[in-house]
């Protein structure tokens, strides 16, 4: 994008001005990708924790409904988790992260009944790996919730990260070496007009002293 002025030492100083807002706003904006960068990596990297955490977990309590299937009939199964006794209440609300507004969810448990029971089934007709499988599904549920939140927030700290990346790009490759160019035009300008008023003067004094003689 070439920057079209006059040559005149208004438009220099607007120029300089200019440039000197250009570079003080791309190192602001580059300080901030860089904070933004180190941010989203550590998200990505509890990202990773998280997953590999329920991953396991869940693996595991699927088995464990698997085997209990086998132990029991899939009628049974199918009546023991009929009524469920917990019920998850969510609240999702934002936080910042560099002026990037990221999900927050804070959940809780109601249970019915025993606040310290979580099996919605009586023990007598029921299989250990149930039991097992009912467990990991209730421990695994606040890593789900922060997985949530920390994939949404991964996924919009990497759309800011994205746009803050052109906006560093267009000032350090286009505006900033613009801007440089057209006060490099204005000053020889300026500099040619001072050594042709310069000639001119020097002219004039002769012919003044000529005359003069």
């Amino acid at each position: 994008m070439e920057i079209r002025v006059s040559p005149n030492r208004m438009q220099l100083l607007a120029l300089k001005r200019r440039h000197s807002m250009a570079v003080r706003g791309h190192k602001l904006l580059k300080d901030k990708l860089d904070e933004m960068l180190r941010r989203f990596l550590e998200l990505v990297k509890r990202d990773r924790e998280l997953r590999a955490a329920i991953d396991e977990s869940l693996a595991q309590a699927f088995q464990g409904f698997l085997l209990a299937r086998a132990a029991m009939s899939s009628e049974a199964v199918d009546v023991a988790l009929m009524y469920p006794k917990e019920h998850i209440s969510l609240t999702a609300s934002q936080k910042s992260i560099m002026n990037v507004a990221v999900p927050s969810f804070s959940w809780s448990f109601e249970r019915q009944g025993d606040e310290s029971n979580i099996y919605p089934y009586g023990f007598a007709y029921t299989s250990s790996e149930l039991d097992s499988a009912i467990k990991l599904l209730s421990e695994s549920m606040s890593s789900l919730v922060e997985l949530a939140e920390v994939e949404k927030s991964v996924e919009l700290m990497a759309s800011e990260i994205e746009r803050t990346r052109r906006r560093v790009n267009a000032l350090e490759y286009v505006l900033i070496p613009d801007l440089e160019r057209a006060t490099k035009y204005v000053t020889m300008k300026l500099d040619e007009a001072e050594r042709g008023n310069l000639t001119r003067l020097m002219k004039v004094k002769e012919m003044v002293r000529e005359r003069g003689v």
